[in-house]
């Protein structure tokens, strides 16, 4: 080969890819949209269980979803407010905050295995815990989700208070960060009892557990946007999502590895979808007050 012919040859393979005739838009980066999710389980958990789902947004919309993992409740909620996520999933009780401090839209809500917008709280015991009855909670250590926790925390302390158990009769209660955390401390007999959402004791139930009471229906969990995200977002998104069809052989797979929550599809949500959960948080100080919080 000619010299002149070889220095063209590592001439042009050295030009970047956009400098070559064809190539200019193979590769057109997609916006970002940054979205946040409250911390439902350890990071490492979250990211495993979210991250597939920013891969199928990400597949089947025109932009590139990125998950941003906060370290609390309040966290994802500031994070939303300053326009750090534009999305976000968050429980009842965190949407019913935002949406009174900034106004949050929900746009979609997940449907559980029986195709309803629903789910549970589960007060567990260990399998081999003498307490047998909700009475038998009296005396005894209780573990609650986040106080920020629809299902790990408020529903449970007005459940138990409307059939004549409130704070004052546990022997201690805490208020863990997670619901796995709320789990383990059940398991290892740190803790008596606790609540957590159904999924998470599912998840669990064969490790040792046994349930208790199951508390419901509660709405299920939207999915929100901040008041100033673009059209064009939320519309491939709300798009993307109710587009899933829980029976797809295709889907199916694809969603294996997705959160338990997210598996079935999703519905529209609407904000009166909520209405009982605003109410239960305007009763606290005229209503249980101290006893149930």
């Amino acid at each position: 080969m000619k010299r002149s012919l070889l220095v063209f040859l590592i001439a042009v393979l050295l030009l970047p890819a956009t400098a070559l005739p064809g190539r200019a838009t193979e590769k057109v980066e997609k916006p970002v949209v940054h979205f946040g999710v409250i911390p439902r389980y350890n990071p490492m958990v979250m990211y495993r269980n979210y991250q597939p789902i920013m891969d199928y947004l990400s597949e089947h919309t025109p932009f590139r979803f990125e998950l941003k993992l906060s370290r609390s409740y309040a966290d994802a909620i500031r994070m939303l407010r300053e326009g750090q996520t534009q999305v976000a999933s968050l429980g009842d009780v965190t949407f019913a905050e935002a949406f009174r401090e900034f106004g949050v839209i929900p746009l979609v809500k997940p449907l559980n295995n029986l195709g309803e917008a629903f789910y549970q709280s589960i007060i567990i015991v260990r399998q081999d815990s003498p307490i047998q009855t909700l009475e038998d909670l009296k005396g005894h250590t209780f573990a609650f989700g986040n106080i920020h926790s629809t299902s790990g925390n408020l529903i449970p302390r007005h459940y138990l208070f409307r059939r004549g158990i409130s704070l004052f009769d546990l022997e201690s209660f805490e208020n863990l960060d997670t619901h796995d955390k709320v789990v383990k401390a059940v398991l290892k007999g740190k803790v008596a009892a606790g609540a957590v959402k159904d999924v998470v004791a599912y998840q669990y139930q064969f490790h040792g557990l046994r349930f208790l009471a199951n508390i419901g229906p509660i709405p299920s969990v939207p999915i929100v946007v901040r008041h100033d995200t673009p059209p064009a977002v939320v519309e491939a998104l709300r798009t993307a999502l109710l587009a899933i069809n829980r029976k797809s052989p295709e889907q199916i797979k694809e969603m294996r590895g997705w959160d338990p929550e997210f598996r079935n599809g999703f519905t529209e949500a609407q904000t009166s979808d909520y209405r009982i959960i605003f109410e239960m948080l305007d009763s606290i100080d005229e209503g249980c007050g101290a006893r149930c919080h």
